[in-house]
């Protein structure tokens, strides 16, 4: 029985891999105007409406009815299905598919407990092992393990989308408007943590190299990606420099992708972030 890999659209996937997998996608509103994450807008609409909009967006989960539709697609093509979707904590996207999953079998549904650059690298890891001829359950029953060594950390230009979004407290928000302070964040089983603060992007790019380190190091042998959100990939680039003793002889390449519209609507322009599995 072949398998299929579906995930929801807040993971910042790479052409090459966008193209083996099913998405379901979540929706932005801007107002009373609903969008489509990556059907109806695109990334660089997204960040260039956020910059210019007096509204701040809000987003919407995927529903089961989108899951429904694509696990029918498997069901007719006689194909089992591996989801992975954004953290249960951030979105009730997980329990939406939970639920569709309930009219059909074969599904095995993986809480990403992540989102982003880091639900990317979980994705690439389930293609890797559908490639070396596991099936659906044992890949999901791989990835529910390997999911807990992914570490995802960014540096944000504010915690306003976060506080208004409602995905941080307000105490929490005061930090980073305050005197250039750069919040150092990471995501730890689904949940958003202040790793520490820094005064400017500079000392913002040590911190992150620092909580790599902290880490234990990057599993090389694994998937590797980093994400800018905004417009401008100016910031992420100086990063990877102040950084590249990480990288060098150890990447044919830094990967990096632009986060997408219902992240970047928490996360506001001007983030970079990386994410991997540590050792």
């Amino acid at each position: 029985m072949r398998t299929r890999i579906i995930v929801d659209s807040t993971a910042d996937l790479m052409p090459e891999i966008l193209d083996r997998v099913h998405v379901v996608p979540l929706t932005v509103h801007f107002g009373e105007e609903e969008l489509v994450d990556g059907v109806t807008i695109d990334k660089k609409t997204f960040y260039e409406r956020l910059v210019e909009s007096d509204v701040l967006p809000s987003t919407s989960q995927a529903t089961p009815e989108a899951f429904m539709r694509e696990f029918e697609k498997a069901k007719q093509a006689g194909e089992q299905a591996v989801v992975i979707t954004v953290a249960s904590k951030l979105s009730g996207t997980y329990q939406s598919a939970v639920l569709a999953a309930r009219e059909y079998e074969h599904i095995h549904i993986v809480d990403s407990s992540t989102v982003a650059i880091g639900s990317s690298i979980l994705v690439e890891l389930a293609c890797k092992l559908l490639d070396e001829g596991m099936n659906a359950k044992e890949i999901a029953q791989n990835l529910e393990e390997e999911k807990k060594k992914i570490v995802i950390v960014a540096l944000v230009d504010t915690l306003e989308y976060l506080k208004k979004g409602g995905r941080i407290s307000k105490t929490v928000a005061m930090v980073g408007g305050v005197l250039n302070i750069k919040p150092v964040l990471s995501i730890i089983d689904g949940e958003i943590n202040m790793l520490g603060k820094a005064r400017g992007s500079k000392m913002g790019n040590n911190l992150l190299i620092q909580e790599i380190e902290k880490a234990g190091g990057v599993d090389f042998a694994k998937p590797v990606l980093l994400g800018y959100a905004g417009l401008s990939d100016t910031l992420l680039l100086k990063y990877i420099e102040d950084s590249k003793h990480i990288w060098e002889g150890n990447l044919d390449e830094v990967r990096y992708t632009v986060v997408g519209s219902v992240v970047g609507t928490h996360v506001g322009p001007g983030a970079v972030a990386v994410a991997f599995f540590k050792k």
